[in-house]
């Protein structure tokens, strides 16, 4: 049995209460059955709990969706590494692909603030490409 309460659960795993329920939810999180006797009611977690969490968030910042991170889960529990991978190469390759577009995104606003350098006259070329991409010009 677990020795933590859900808002230590949640301490553990760096979220707020609000988070834990909703990853319990969407089925990403067990949800305990409730203590008996002098704990009855209280839902007590342990350090597989904590374990799953902390999985969740991690897949999170790689930029997996819940949807993804459940099927993660279920190909761990099913100990099949191949579809994982492929889970894996896909989000590298969607990452590749928000690189590419940050970096032109990048490239196009240094170009476009080197022209707005100095002190010409006119307006600047950054807001003028701005209201140019606003009106469909």
């Amino acid at each position: 049995m677990g020795d933590m309460t859900i808002a230590g659960l949640a301490r553990a795993g760096g979220v707020g209460v609000e988070t834990v329920r909703y990853y319990q939810r969407r089925g990403l999180l067990p949800l305990p059955s409730r203590g008996a006797g002098s704990e009855a009611g209280v839902r007590r977690y342990g350090d597989a709990d904590v374990r799953r969490l902390r999985f969740i968030r991690a897949a999170q910042a790689a930029g997996f969706t819940l949807e993804g991170i459940a099927r993660l889960l279920e190909l761990d529990a099913a100990d099949d590494r191949a579809p994982a991978r492929a889970l894996a190469l896909q989000r590298v390759a969607a990452l590749d692909a928000k690189i590419d577009e940050l970096t032109r995104a990048r490239d196009g606003l240094r170009r476009l603030a080197s022209r707005c350098a100095g002190d010409a006259a006119g307006p600047c070329p950054i807001l003028a490409t701005f209201e140019d991409a606003a009106s469909g010009t």
